[in-house]
């Protein structure tokens, strides 16, 4: 989509252009990617909260939503448990004393 997206909106070959583009560069062009390429309209449905435009997505609309929701869900989901197996693990060190942390 990346590939596309870009060859819509600048008219940039990516596999030809890529090893003189530096990193700043591609991500500007990235972030500026617009809603009218294959990136902006995924982007658009992944981010769509508006329920009265729900209402109007096609299946494979809802599909796409939904997986990205889901993925995201189980994201923050092991971020919240890896968070907490640190704090505990630090919790413990503390007491034993080999923290480095007050007791």
């Amino acid at each position: 989509m990346i590939v596309s997206s870009f060859a819509d909106q600048y008219g940039i070959r990516l596999y030809s252009n890529l090893k003189d583009m530096k990193w700043r560069e591609f991500s500007a062009l990235l972030s500026g990617i617009g809603p009218d390429t294959a990136l902006g309209r995924i982007v658009s449905i992944r981010a769509e909260e508006d329920k009265e435009m729900l209402k109007s997505f096609t299946p494979e609309m809802h599909r796409i939503r939904s997986e990205w929701r889901n993925r995201i869900a189980h994201q923050k989901d092991q971020k919240t448990c890896n968070d907490f197996v640190e704090a505990m693990k630090k919790a413990f060190m503390d007491m034993a004393g080999i923290g480095g942390g007050t007791n």
